[in-house]
């Protein structure tokens, strides 16, 4: 799986949409993802409408980039699932299968974390006009890439211990 070994966080993109059928295979990766307890406790909406997009751009201070994404991806958990002290965790691998397939269809991306920040989180919430039954739990900025980025050897076999 070269992605793993590819993929690196992409803030400049080309002025082109992001075909629909790229954005459900994002999101098919997304919901291959492995959560506790089966709880598969994700909500995705995809966003492609651009005043949207810039909105959104607003809502952290990381996110500025994001304003000439393609489209974005806002990933939110449900409060209410099997066991929602792992729904953050659960989220947060599905958002890592959105950015390994993300790369093996060719565009860049950066994930931008509103959780556990209240006030990015809310911002998000309110932009989109998320139900009281959702958390806002990360913005994805999508599209194709307008730069090039080798992506770091973050090995460092210090931190390996064995224990046999």
């Amino acid at each position: 799986m070269n992605e793993i070994f590819h993929r690196t966080s992409i803030r400049k993109y080309q002025d082109k949409p992001v075909e629909d059928e790229k954005l459900e295979l994002i999101l098919r990766a997304a919901m291959a993802a492995p959560s506790a307890k089966n709880q598969q406790p994700w909500e995705f909406y995809i966003i492609t409408d651009r005043e949207k997009i810039v909105e959104l751009s607003k809502c952290s201070p990381y996110a500025a980039f994001t304003a000439n994404a393609g489209a974005m991806i806002v990933a939110c958990y449900r409060k209410e699932c099997a066991v929602p002290e792992y729904a953050q965790i659960d989220l947060s691998i599905a958002t890592e299968n959105m950015l390994l397939e993300i790369d093996s269809l060719g565009l860049g991306a950066c994930w931008i974390g509103t959780c556990p920040i209240e006030e990015r989180m809310t911002a998000v919430e309110k932009a989109l006009d998320i139900p009281d039954t959702l958390r806002a739990f990360s913005l994805v900025g999508i599209g194709y890439p307008a730069e090039e980025k080798q992506q770091q050897d973050r090995f460092d076999k210090s931190r390996i211990h064995y224990v046999k």
